[in-house]
């Protein structure tokens, strides 16, 4: 399956080389053979014109030519030189069988260009290419200058010239062999791997990493993979440790209910004692009452974080509602609210119930964690176009190394287990949930042994 991209890149690469050598051999043996064509015609055209304006002022006087330049020149060239009189009879041949005396015949008119590729006119047995020149003196022709050249030579030039075409291609081919070779090696390789590595995470191997470092796109996929499978590995760590902790936080009441009904119906416990252990068993049915609220509070928050129910109120009044909810535990503590506004009347957008929530959550935190006799410290502050909300206390504040864990849910602080009880550990991770479900951020400042602040921001009302 893996080596099916290698397996079309060859196939490609192979089409290619044979339809490139087949195109070479079809069209570039036509085009070497017009092209060597055209250049032995244009020099022939040209010594053909030489030869006749060297030899019109003698023909013109006398007739006569100068033989031993001509056959020179033939010798030379490997081309056949004739001339013919006005009447197409030959004068002169440099070869032999001689063709003097021999009547050609040759028109001029007959083709549109200075050249033709044949027998002249019956002439010769094997195919020449001829090219002609008039013999012009006083504005008359007294006949032409014909030179003739085998068309075996003009081939053989043809040939030399296709043969330096293949040599290109094959170094055309060979170029392109080190780039597939390059293209195996930087792309179809890590390819490769990354398909292993991806086979390796379908199998749940969420520890494995795809070791290609490339700064290209491929480096960017294997990145992108890594990235996502550590983050499938928390998640799975994750989940697996909120199975453990709800595991934990549901059988510890449980077990609790279980002991203390299983002691009343063995008579361990006497009839005076059960009213208070009665009492104990509905504290731990109202834990119980109170986890899974949150869980489904959260599981709501994940699939419609868009179903919250906008509207314009006052973050003042609410706060102070709140805070008159937790006036009896505040009494008994000696805790006070020290409450700090901008103004008499903030009005904020959001989901007001939601938001109450949140309000509750955080300053149920606060009371749980602050010192008998001390202040919780609760500000609302309006700047710009955000109203934003603070609630401090003065306990024993949060390590460094727990602040980015508190979010999580079922999260408790070694400092916290003592002091909270019956909490649930979901208090944070819902505030969280709301505060992102309205597109704000909370945050968070502690320092242990003074305390801990939490801050988040609401749109102010239009």
């Amino acid at each position: 399956m893996k080596n099916r991209l290698a397996l079309k890149f060859i196939l490609a690469y192979a089409v290619f080389g044979v339809l490139a050598f087949a195109l070479v051999a079809v069209f570039g043996s036509r085009l070497c053979l017009r092209a060597a064509l055209r250049s032995a015609s244009d020099e022939l055209y040209r010594e053909a014109r030489t030869i006749a304006s060297y030899q019109s002022s003698s023909y013109a006087s006398s007739h006569d030519f100068d033989p031993a330049y001509l056959v020179r020149y033939s010798s030379i060239t490997d081309c056949r030189v004739l001339i013919l009189d006005s009447t197409n009879r030959v004068l002169f041949d440099t070869d032999l069988p001689s063709l003097l005396g021999r009547t050609i015949a040759f028109d001029p008119a007959d083709s549109a260009s200075f050249y033709r590729v044949g027998d002249f006119y019956g002439a010769f047995q094997n195919e020449t290419l001829s090219v002609f020149s008039p013999i012009i003196a006083q504005t008359y022709a007294y006949g032409y200058v014909t030179l003739h050249q085998p068309m075996s030579i003009i081939n053989s030039r043809a040939d030399a010239m296709l043969g330096n075409l293949y040599l290109i291609s094959a170094s055309v081919f060979a170029i392109s062999l080190l780039l597939l070779l390059v293209l195996h090696f930087t792309v179809l390789k890590p390819l490769e791997t990354i398909t292993d590595g991806a086979q390796e995470y379908a199998l749940g191997h969420l520890g494995h990493r795809i070791p290609v470092k490339s700064r290209d796109e491929v480096g960017y996929l294997s990145n992108t993979l890594n990235v996502m499978a550590q983050e499938l590995q928390s998640a799975d760590e994750t989940q697996k440790k909120f199975i453990a902790n709800v595991s934990h936080d549901f059988r510890s009441p449980l077990t609790s209910i279980r002991g203390y009904l299983q002691a009343m119906k063995d008579g361990v416990i006497p009839a005076e004692k059960q009213e208070k252990y009665m009492d104990i068993i509905i504290g731990e049915t109202d834990r119980l009452t109170n986890l899974t609220q949150s869980m489904l509070t959260l599981n709501t928050l994940d699939e419609a974080r868009q179903g919250l129910e906008y509207s314009d109120f006052d973050i003042v009044a609410l706060i102070r509602t709140v805070c008159a909810t937790f006036g009896a535990v505040c009494e008994q503590r000696s805790i006070y609210f020290d409450l700090h506004f901008s103004d008499g009347q903030i009005m904020v957008h959001g989901d007001t119930g939601r938001i109450q929530q949140v309000m509750m959550n955080l300053i149920d935190n606060a009371i749980k964690f602050s010192p008998d006799g001390s202040a919780i410290r609760i500000s609302v502050r309006a700047a710009g176009e955000k109203a934003s909300v603070s609630v401090k206390d003065f306990g024993c504040g949060i390590a460094k190394e727990d602040l980015a864990k508190i979010w999580t849910r079922f999260y408790k602080t070694d400092s916290s287990r003592g002091k909270d009880k019956k909490g649930t550990g979901l208090g944070l991770s819902i505030v969280k949930e709301i505060i992102t479900a309205h597109g704000e951020t909370i945050d968070v400042t502690s320092t242990p042994g003074s305390g801990t602040e939490f801050i988040f921001r609401l749109p102010l009302a239009r």
